[in-house]
């Protein structure tokens, strides 16, 4: 990242930061942060419209790496704004369909982007000649904050897919904690005294990993549980504080590789065992 990004970007991410300190309420905070957004984007354009890029490998890096840094917070700020204006006021029933209906509305964009979602993932790059260089052919963006996008001297189409791809995770992680706040209190039942010489000497890494994979799977309650009930049943069984365990399952998820690592392990140790186990 060039040095006048990188600053921009700290400067940025102060000011982000100086009106999340303000308490505001979601609604008045996200208005604000476009705005700040907006005009940050709209200085990183008027650089770099001037800016000749020594070669493709640079114009590649600014397009797949630096761009999509600033891009994806106005993509992200402007879906929490419309989701907070749009957010019915009713029973815990309605605010769950609702939430779950804009958590489908992510699954589709992943459905309808798989491939380039697994190109991103892997870390290749043989494609960024066509990808991120700005002579590629560009799709249609309808979303109505993208007019101060459509500079086509300054976009390559997927520098905003990267962009989505990043603001997509963070809404996720929005919109499970926003699920995660209807869950009735005295859900997990009672004491579990009888665990107690149960603990998990893994990383908490390794566990939201085992987590995730359990309630994707619909193990409990036929797949009726909310994550966090699930997530919280396992703290107070195994006595670990989780924290913040959507931002781990969102690193876990930005791995270059073998993203199901510790899953993985667990299919070698006991198939390792199977096979060394007397009959």
């Amino acid at each position: 990242m060039s040095a006048f990004s990188k600053n921009l970007l700290l400067q940025l991410q102060s000011e982000l930061e100086s009106i999340h300190e303000g308490n505001l309420v979601p609604l008045h905070y996200c208005a604000k942060a476009i705005e700040i957004l907006v005009d940050a984007f709209e200085v990183l354009k008027k650089y770099y419209s001037n800016y000749t890029f020594s070669d493709q490998t640079q114009e590649i890096l600014f397009f797949k790496t630096i761009k999509p840094q600033f891009l994806y917070r106005i993509i992200y700020y402007s879906e929490i704004y419309k989701i907070q204006i749009s957010k019915p006021c009713g029973s815990e029933k309605v605010m769950r369909k609702f939430y779950n209906l804009n958590l489908n509305k992510l699954k589709e964009f992943y459905d309808d982007n798989i491939e380039f979602y697994r190109y991103y993932r892997s870390g290749n790059d043989n494609l960024d000649n066509k990808y991120f260089v700005r002579c590629s052919p560009r799709i249609q963006l309808n979303h109505n904050y993208f007019h101060i996008l459509e500079d086509h001297n300054f976009s390559t189409t997927y520098d905003f897919k990267v962009a989505q791809i990043i603001a997509n995770d963070l809404l996720q992680l929005y919109l499970e904690n926003e699920l995660g706040k209807l869950e009735p209190s005295g859900s997990l039942g009672g004491s579990r005294n009888s665990l107690g010489t149960q603990r998990w000497t893994a990383s908490k890494v390794a566990l939201v990993e085992l987590i995730y994979a359990l309630h994707t799977y619909g193990v409990f309650n036929n797949g009726a549980s909310d994550l966090k009930a699930v997530a919280g049943f396992f703290e107070e069984a195994l006595h670990i504080n989780l924290g913040q365990f959507h931002r781990t399952f969102l690193e876990i998820r930005m791995r270059k590789s073998e993203r199901t690592k510790f899953l993985n392990s667990l299919q070698t140790c006991v198939l390792k065992r199977m096979e060394n186990t007397d009959d």
